[in-house]
């Protein structure tokens, strides 16, 4: 019994420290190459990182069934809440300004989980569409947030450290690629685990998991809270890159540009939701700026081909049955 009970643990622990010293690596190799890279390539990259961590909650959604058109919200929420913590109550490290936004996001999205899990379909889209909305015309009418401008946030410190103008880009883009890192290793372990085979069964066959003895409506409330988390981190990550806060965090062309990087990476990889991140980013840029008045439709073309060819997203390329 007890070689048994050995050999299953090994079996288990060895895919573990295998995807670790693989996250390690990626995230080692992305921190030393942006020693080299010009710094709007290292700002791109730490946007689509941020972003990425939004797009990695509607991974964790999408997994169950459902697709939300939401995540804007918490976006906002994250972004708002550290830009408010910094200007307001003097935190300024970025870890735990980071930190905040995740938790805050988490915890305004906390009530309304038990209500979002009864959902599928349109139902569950347009829901968390409306609660985005509802956000969004809060943030344009209170004028202590700023209002429709939003309002400039502060330098954050890092360890207690100001952070020099000369490298703060590049401080900043390790710190997101790192959370960022962590945040997708951290996913791929849950997703292999029982609560996340769980979400996988329910997508395919609800009732079934009931008669198990998994509870789905539960599954798909800490779903939700878990996306709501990721989406904080990703709002005050970005906020504190971009040094502005503004109320279209929360509006719907936002959570659409978010549910746009989880379909073109497809559920499979974690991976490939980042390298997708970081394609619209690419895509955005050079659109916007070679067709200024016609970028979207750039994007659409772009969506649309990956769609014929990549039906299960861009992660399909390397991932069969698994995923990394």
């Amino acid at each position: 019994m007890a070689n048994q009970l050995g050999t299953t643990v090994s079996s288990i622990a060895t895919p573990v420290r295998y995807t670790v010293m693989w996250a390690l690596g990626i995230c080692i190799a992305l921190s030393l190459a942006g020693m080299v890279m010009p710094k709007w390539l290292t700002f791109l990259i730490t946007m689509a990182a941020a972003n990425g961590l939004v797009s990695l909650g509607i991974m964790v959604l999408m997994r169950g069934g459902v697709v939300p058109f939401g995540q804007g919200m918490v976006f906002a929420i994250g972004g708002y809440a550290a830009a408010l913590l910094s200007n307001k109550l003097g935190i300024k490290d970025a870890l735990l300004l980071t930190l905040s936004g995740g938790v805050i996001a988490a915890l305004i999205a906390a009530p309304f989980a038990p209500l979002l899990s009864r959902y599928r379909g349109i139902f569950f889209a347009m829901l968390t569409l409306a609660l985005s909305m509802v956000t969004y015309g809060l943030l344009m009418k209170l004028e202590v947030l700023g209002g429709s401008d939003g309002f400039n946030m502060g330098r954050p410190t890092l360890f207690g450290q100001k952070l020099p103008d000369e490298s703060v880009g590049y401080i900043m883009y390790v710190l997101t690629i790192s959370v960022s890192t962590l945040m997708a290793l951290l996913a791929r372990i849950y997703f292999d685990s029982t609560r996340g085979l769980i979400t996988v069964a329910a997508k395919e066959n609800e009732l079934r998991v009931e008669y198990l003895g998994g509870s789905v409506r539960q599954a798909m409330a800490i779903n939700f809270i878990l996306a709501a988390f990721c989406g904080g981190l990703g709002g005050s990550l970005a906020v504190m890159a971009l040094g502005h806060i503004e109320p279209n965090f929360s509006f719907w062309t936002t959570s659409g540009e978010f549910v746009f990087v989880a379909i073109l990476a497809g559920w499979q990889s974690v991976i490939a939701l980042f390298v997708a991140s970081t394609v619209l980013e690419v895509v955005r840029s050079f659109s916007s700026s070679y067709f200024p008045n016609t970028w979207q439709m750039s994007l659409g073309i772009f969506l649309l081909i990956v769609i014929r060819f990549l039906p299960r997203g861009i992660g399909s390329l390397w991932v069969k049955g698994g995923g990394k």
